[in-house]
């Protein structure tokens, strides 16, 4: 008995579902915009996003030049963005922003446009030219607008952009090291600190740079040593003066025992000429 009601339920869903589906469609096959106009909204705000979508596109033309025009492009613009089709988001808002710039909501379009953008930023190893578009169109939001209820959240976007470039950037430093192109390793750290002074990632990237000075400085012929022994005694000391409790402690204090060791023979020979 229970199965049978289950079943007659589900066959009640089954049979609304196929009704509202055969009324939608007869809906985007019709000429009616008033009541296409009408249903969008309907769907848009029961979150129907797909399917007021489809309506408002077939509705655009018939309002063009119309006051009903203005609303239906920014939920056009809406409908892609709740969808997640950024691309066509972005194009939109920006279609509304030029259409209707002494729009009462044309803030609101410039925040979604540029927060499109945002949302098309890859992941950080691929290219980042999405990335360094999304900041750009961020920043001139913020410009316009400084005041606006948005520029907090901008400002986080723009952030955490930034941080995806800067991690790029320093994967790419840190590769040579793991290649062992230690000379590569120690330029590639120079130009990205002084690139992104403030990043996150200078404390592991000054690390980078004092283990590739290491591992060139251990195995120089003698002539050279002591000279990169002692560059390693400066990178120590800037490392410590800018992260005084840094992770990498361990690591650099074993290292420089082995340094100050190596630096102390060199000290010990030059006393034994000198005498």
């Amino acid at each position: 008995m229970k199965f049978k009601f289950i079943s007659i339920s589900i066959l009640k869903i089954l049979i609304v579902f196929t009704f509202s589906c055969s009324d939608y469609q007869k809906l985007l096959n019709g000429d009616n915009s008033s009541e296409k106009y009408k249903q969008a909204e309907v769907f848009y705000n029961n979150g129907e996003y797909r399917k007021a979508n489809r309506l408002l596109e077939q509705i655009i033309p018939s309002y063009r030049g119309k006051p009903q025009s203005q609303r239906i492009i920014f939920f056009f613009a809406e409908s892609y963005f709740q969808t997640k089709s950024y691309s066509l988001a972005a194009y939109q808002y920006e279609n509304f922003i030029k259409s209707f710039p002494k729009s009462d909501r044309i803030q609101e379009a410039s925040f979604k446009a540029a927060k499109s953008y945002y949302y098309q930023s890859p992941t950080y190893s691929l290219d980042q030219k999405e990335t360094l578009t999304a900041i750009e169109k961020l920043q001139v939001f913020i410009n316009i607008y400084p005041n606006s209820e948005f520029s907090g959240e901008a400002n986080q976007m723009i952030s955490e952009l930034q941080e995806k470039i800067e991690k790029k950037e320093f994967e790419i430093a840190k590769q040579y090291y793991t290649i062992r192109d230690y000379r590569a390793a120690i330029k590639s750290n120079d130009i990205f600190i002084a690139s992104f002074p403030g990043t996150k990632f200078r404390e592991e990237s000054l690390y980078i740079k004092f283990i590739s000075l290491y591992e060139i400085a251990i195995n120089s012929i003698t002539s050279k040593k002591e000279d990169r022994l002692n560059q390693l005694l400066d990178q120590y000391d800037i490392i410590l003066r800018y992260y005084p409790d840094t992770f990498f402690l361990d690591d650099l204090n074993n290292k420089m025992e082995k340094i100050n060791l190596e630096l102390e023979q060199f000290n010990n020979t030059k006393t034994n000429l000198s005498k």
